[in-house]
């Protein structure tokens, strides 16, 4: 009897020792995975298929469903760069044009905890980076699964051209890379509470080119309800600048296969992907184009029209944002970069913009491409759909000066451009002492994100009050982090952000097409 009571116990133990293990095996609609265990409380999956691979014919065509494996798949290593330039830590062996896979980590211990998801988009200017670089098991210890997607870039994903759209059942070409974000969004919804989520509890984020496809996939009406939020760090595409309408991408299209001396589509499907996306290849239209059919027209149309996804967002960009993109730069340089703007516009960018000396050259060219590229698209999101949406808008500014940083280099003043990322997957955790104020913001971010993805709402014990966004600048409803905490301050940067946003109007104005 004393046995069999024991063993009973044994029993019970293992089984309750099973059930507290996360998910380290389930099931997806092309067959078994088999994940890994992380810190004895997460399961994580690196490679998880979840589209064909788009090689050979299937070179510059929309994304098609990946094929059943037999046994168990194990998803212990992550897949393969997307092909791109070279450089120092990424090499051609460590790329593959298969590369449509997506990562998941989740704490859950059972496919029944419906859980909420945030679904990670990683930038690289539409050319370069990998979705294996962040995995997110710092967001994930907070109660969320998390997953990164991979998509094809640079001429693999965004070359437009007349017989590829001629060949396509919609009879458009060009943002490859985009329906593989929408695919792989169709692939969560369909299997994503086999991991222990929620996939009525969708939250998409991203960073650079990763918060542009954000705000993208809310503006399209082939992701309407593929997520319930969306969060955008130091990206959107509303920048008037650089539209590129379908007829214009076909043109620089032939343009590249002219450069490359091929006579059609069929020779350059025979290419390598090295020569097509290498170091020293020139691909003149690396970006999402207004095609009519992934994206109907320009985002500040959409939004002023209310066409589009109203979702709750946050919205955020960086202080410093430009100093990961230039070191140094000298007056007479920087004079130069000004001769490029139309004559009505430069000497109110002189006012606002001074360099008497090199110095002040190099922090006002900065604050030039903060407020250019990532400010005033930023604040043109938040204004338009504060005016034309119903769900709250939630706007942030990173300002939390710090030693570390991804790219940038010389003098910084703030946060450049990709350092939020080191906030959000807790960097500092291992030297808390050492980073006590950055320490802190990463805590404080984090928990905002987490909150905001399971309520819709950052708000919550703990932390600091939150308001939703009013452009009024005698409002203080931008959350500002600096100095290891947060301050509510009105619109960061208003008067640059002004003459900018005048800028883009005049942009949009001189269009003979219009996106």
């Amino acid at each position: 009897m004393k046995q069999k009571l024991f063993m009973l116990v044994c029993g019970l133990l293992s089984t309750m020792a099973l059930l507290a293990q996360p998910l380290l095996k389930t099931h997806v609609e092309t067959g078994d995975l088999e994940g890994i265990l992380e810190g004895g409380d997460l399961a994580v999956y690196k490679a998880i298929p979840f589209a064909a691979p788009p090689v050979g014919e299937l070179r510059w065509k929309a994304p098609q469903p990946a094929k059943p494996w037999q046994g168990v798949l194990k998803a212990e290593e992550v897949a393969k760069w997307p092909p791109q330039p070279e450089r120092g830590d990424v090499s051609y062996d460590m790329m593959s044009e298969d590369c449509l896979y997506l990562s998941v980590v989740t704490p859950a211990k059972t496919v029944d905890e419906a859980l909420p998801v945030m679904v990670f988009i990683h930038g690289g200017g539409f050319q370069t980076e990998h979705y294996g670089g962040e995995l997110w098991q710092s967001l994930a210890r907070r109660g969320v699964v998390t997953v990164a997607i991979e998509y094809r870039a640079g001429a693999l994903g965004f070359l437009a051209h007349p017989e590829l759209s001629k060949e396509s059942p919609d009879g458009h070409s060009g943002n490859y890379g985009i329906l593989d974000q929408i695919f792989a969004l169709q692939w969560i919804q369909r299997n994503i509470k086999n991991f222990g989520g929620d996939p009525s509890k969708v939250t998409i984020f991203g960073e650079s080119a990763g918060a542009m496809s954000c705000s993208i996939l809310c503006a399209s009406p082939l992701a309407k309800g593929l997520f319930r939020a969306c969060i955008s760090q130091s990206g959107a595409f509303f920048s008037s600048n650089g539209a590129v309408t379908q007829q214009q991408a076909e043109m620089m299209g032939v343009m590249f296969q002219n450069q490359l001396g091929k006579k059609s589509i069929a020779e350059m499907r025979e290419m390598d992907a090295k020569s097509l996306t290498g170091t020293g290849v020139q691909f003149p239209a690396c970006t999402p184009v207004f095609d009519g059919y992934v994206l109907t027209a320009e985002l500040y149309d959409l939004y002023k029209r209310g066409e589009y996804q109203d979702v709750p967002v946050i919205i955020m960009y960086n202080s410093d944002e430009g100093s990961a993109m230039l070191e140094s730069i000298s007056v007479a340089d920087f004079n130069k970069e000004l001769g490029n703007l139309p004559a009505l516009f430069v000497d109110r960018v002189k006012e606002i913009y001074p360099a008497e000396n090199d110095e002040q050259a190099l922090f006002s060219i900065r604050d030039l491409i903060r407020d250019l590229n990532f400010g005033t698209p930023a604040n043109m999101w938040a204004k338009l759909q504060t005016e034309t949406g119903k769900s709250p808008v939630y706007f942030a500014y990173l300002a939390q000066k710090s030693d570390r940083t991804v790219y940038a280099k010389g003098n910084r003043r703030g946060a450049a451009h990709a350092d939020d990322i080191l906030y959000l997957r807790g960097a500092f955790d291992n030297e808390k002492e050492k980073y006590q104020q950055e320490y802190a913001v990463s805590q404080i971010i984090q928990q905002y994100w987490v909150n905001f993805a399971t309520n819709l709402n950052p708000n919550g014990k703990g932390l600091p009050q939150w308001p939703v966004f009013n452009p009024d600048l005698s409002q203080k409803t931008v959350m500002q982090f600096k100095n290891g905490g947060t301050s509510l301050v009105p619109v960061p940067n208003a008067k640059n952000l002004k003459l900018l946003e005048d800028f883009s109007e005049w942009v949009r104005s001189q269009r003979t097409i219009k996106p």
